[in-house]
């Protein structure tokens, strides 16, 4: 039995899934924030995958290109968020997404 794109597909599936739920069931902005980090690297998972499984190229560049700038981004996102967990935690002393309403400069 070999690893085909389907069993790719339902683990990307699978850890979008538990990212989804990881947001809408916890209050920490952390947790949030981390559980937000695995829906996109699952969506990067299943972009790789499919290009290497479907690329009628035969250069399985495309989609990794994709995952690229996708890693690219979310790089920038991890440096404005961690300023902005900082900031809540400085502001507030706790760390819940209910303070981030109350957050002003």
């Amino acid at each position: 039995m070999s690893i085909g794109l389907e069993h790719y597909l339902v683990v990307s599936a699978l850890l979008f899934c538990l990212g989804l739920l990881g947001t809408l069931m916890r209050r920490s902005v952390l947790i949030i924030y981390m559980s937000l980090e695995l829906m996109l690297n699952s969506a990067n998972l299943a972009l790789v995958s499919m290009s290497r499984f479907l690329d009628t190229l035969n250069d399985h560049v495309s989609g990794q290109i994709m995952v690229f700038f996708i890693i690219t981004v979310a790089a920038a996102e991890v440096a404005v968020g961690l300023a902005l967990i900082v900031a809540l935690y400085r502001k507030r002393a706790s760390a819940h997404a209910e303070d981030l309403a109350t957050l002003r400069f």
